[in-house]
């Protein structure tokens, strides 16, 4: 083998041992899904959910780590057409937050419905225009007004309202 050979081997080498530490910043869907973060695709969102839990950082932190990096700001501008409120009836009560919107708030966003589904964590399923679910955002330790505030901004207003 010639120098150059080795050269090649060792820089490969090197390379290979360093690639994990890049990747080690990232999450597994597996791991985002169970932090909730799995309608989070793009990094911007998470720019716009630190708006929302302005004091948490770890769970910025975490969201960073799920995300899909987008280099036009206008992604984050995405809007849906409505969504559904999903959580199981039976854990409500360890969810004050999201009684508290589906009591007072929820009429607010006609397009928005609350679904009750057995066993299922309390999430927010995005409509796209077709009516079919675009994406899936776990909300168990959301604030009543973060989620009024994010369903402000994602949520198109229903037209058919007025």
């Amino acid at each position: 083998m010639g120098i150059a050979a080795a050269k090649h081997l060792i820089l490969l080498l090197l390379l290979i041992s360093i690639a994990p530490l890049a990747l080690a910043d990232q999450l597994s869907p597996k791991e985002c899904e169970d932090l909730g973060f799995t309608g989070l695709a793009l990094c911007s969102d998470c720019n716009t959910f630190a708006e929302y839990v302005k004091n948490d950082h770890e769970l910025v932190s975490d969201c960073r780590k799920c995300c899909t990096d987008d280099s036009d700001d206008s992604m984050s501008k995405v809007t849906f057409s409505g969504a559904i409120l999903e959580i199981c009836m039976r854990k409500l009560v360890f969810y004050p937050e999201i009684v508290g919107f589906i009591e007072e708030d929820k009429d607010e966003f006609p397009s928005v419905k609350v679904q009750y589904v057995y066993g299922s964590p309390p999430k927010l399923l995005m409509l796209g225009d077709d009516g079919f679910q675009n994406e899936s955002i776990r909300i168990d330790n959301w604030k009543r007004e973060n989620i009024r505030r994010f369903l402000k901004e994602k949520v198109k207003p229903d037209v058919s309202a007025n």
